[in-house]
């Protein structure tokens, strides 16, 4: 017997004819669908980067459980799930057509109950050697891998003049899962939140005690309840089915490489700051509580690109971009003249107030790099496939546009290992982390000029 469907154009959680662009189909059945799948999207999403960063809070604290690690032995710890996440998006950047985004949203978000039911076996252990640490650490890189499928997927979902400011909701409060982290654990690590359940404390020398495990633990009944939610609640796109042989082409793509080149400076930026932040500011004012303060970086940049996608829709993300690296070079300028250089004691309030500045320009940032690349898009497929009709014009710019936003987005993640590993080479080569910064200062110029020459300038090549 033939499978018939009880709503048109939709068999089972497989939507067989999509049309966002088309203003009746949005108004009367699309827009409840693509806001249903992306409110399911976004928590996915936020639990998959709490357990991304997990180790750039745990590094801090281990310490004083016995894992008596050198500085830069703990900023390898920070760093690598950076490197493994971020390897990982390459992959998860074509798996959305191959697999569907339900099934793969629900595959990904399972796969990060490994690293936090790992964690908390671990430190638990004070015999864990510090290879299974480094192995639980890149494990962690799953969650970062998650951004990759989940913005292409909901890439698809939503009609161009909306998916600025769609991207932005999915990536802008998805990336929140950060500062969620960062002032969640410090919490939860102070009490036996699961009882017997969840182990014992570690007794610290001053008396008090940690439940260090619960840094992993928290997010799993969370991330159990995402994953029936992905399963249960999300929809596949037949039209976004395509080979990996199909979405491969965009490695031929020039402003596929210029736009990574551009997510770097600003996502890049973001989940590397975000990675490395609690151990910077504990390496240059040790007499500052910084837990206390850490998750207040990646809170102001998630808001901010959730807040100001509609900015870029208004006014062209080429322009938003270019601004916003102008402003990023002022408030590492500006980070420099606060931290304790040449036997100066610094200014803590001033060093945060600068970094405040630039994790709010990352966010701006992220959101306008990624409303450029639709736009890019539907101006390049043309003028490179001019056999194509409007119909498959279309259709083709938009599958492009998703892989490459996935794609970008999984090189600009190697942020969160350089930015963190540039820190502990720089204290290590010159005492301190004045050269990184510097050289992020040079790289956001190259990247506010290419911006310019290619998409911001009068008569640019792809204005946008």
């Amino acid at each position: 017997m033939a499978n018939t469907s009880a709503t048109p154009g939709q068999r089972g959680h497989l939507l067989t004819d999509w049309h966002p662009e088309e203003q009746e189909f949005w108004h009367t059945r699309g827009h409840a669908i693509a806001t249903r799948n992306l409110w399911i999207s976004i928590p996915a999403l936020l639990l998959a980067f709490c357990v991304w960063m997990v180790w750039s809070v745990v590094v801090a604290k281990m310490p004083a459980i016995g894992f008596d690690y050198t500085v830069g032995q703990r900023f390898w710890l920070a760093a690598l799930p950076g490197l493994s996440g971020a390897t990982l998006r390459i992959f998860y950047s074509f798996m959305i057509p191959i697999f569907g985004g339900r099934l793969w949203t629900t595959l990904s978000t399972a796969s990060l109950l490994l690293p936090a039911i790992g964690i908390g076996i671990a430190v638990q252990n004070p015999h864990t050697s510090y290879t299974t640490f480094l192995i639980l650490a890149l494990l962690c890189g799953f969650g970062g891998g998650n951004f990759a499928s989940s913005m292409a997927n909901i890439a698809f979902f939503y009609p161009k003049k909306t998916k600025g400011n769609a991207l932005a909701l999915n990536a802008g409060l998805g990336n929140l899962g950060v500062s969620v982290m960062q002032f969640v654990v410090p919490l939860v690590i102070t009490m036996g939140v699961f009882g017997s359940l969840g182990g014992a404390p570690q007794a610290l020398k001053d008396g008090s005690q940690l439940w260090i495990q619960n840094a992993g633990y928290i997010w799993v009944p969370f991330i159990v309840v995402a994953t029936l939610a992905a399963w249960f609640g999300m929809n596949d796109i037949s039209d976004a089915k395509a080979s990996l042989g199909d979405q491969t082409i965009i490695l031929k793509r020039r402003h596929n490489w210029i736009m990574a080149f551009l997510y770097t400076g600003t996502f890049g930026s973001f989940i590397g700051y975000s990675a490395g932040f609690p151990l910077l500011m504990k390496t240059q004012f040790p007499g500052v509580d910084v837990l206390a303060y850490a998750f207040l970086g990646p809170l102001v940049g998630a808001l901010s690109r959730a807040a100001t996608g509609w900015v870029s829709d208004r006014f062209g993300g080429g322009r938003v971009t270019f601004w916003t690296f102008l402003g990023m070079i002022l408030a590492v300028l500006g980070v420099l003249y606060f931290l304790p250089l040449g036997g100066s004691a610094g200014n803590f309030w001033g060093f945060f107030a600068c970094f405040m500045a630039l994790f709010f320009l990352t966010g701006v940032g992220n959101a306008s790099t990624f409303q450029m690349i639709p736009t890019i898009l539907r101006q390049e497929v043309p003028r490179l496939m001019p056999d194509l009709d409007e119909a498959a014009t279309l259709k083709q710019a938009e599958r492009e546009s998703a892989a490459i936003i996935a794609f970008t987005s999984a090189i600009a993640a190697y942020g969160a290992f350089f930015i963190p590993k540039a820190y502990g080479t720089s204290i290590a080569l010159t005492g301190g982390p004045a050269a990184a910064l510097w050289s992020f200062a040079v790289f956001y110029a190259l990247c506010a000029v290419v911006t310019w020459v290619f998409y911001s300038r009068k008569n640019a090549p792809v204005p946008c």
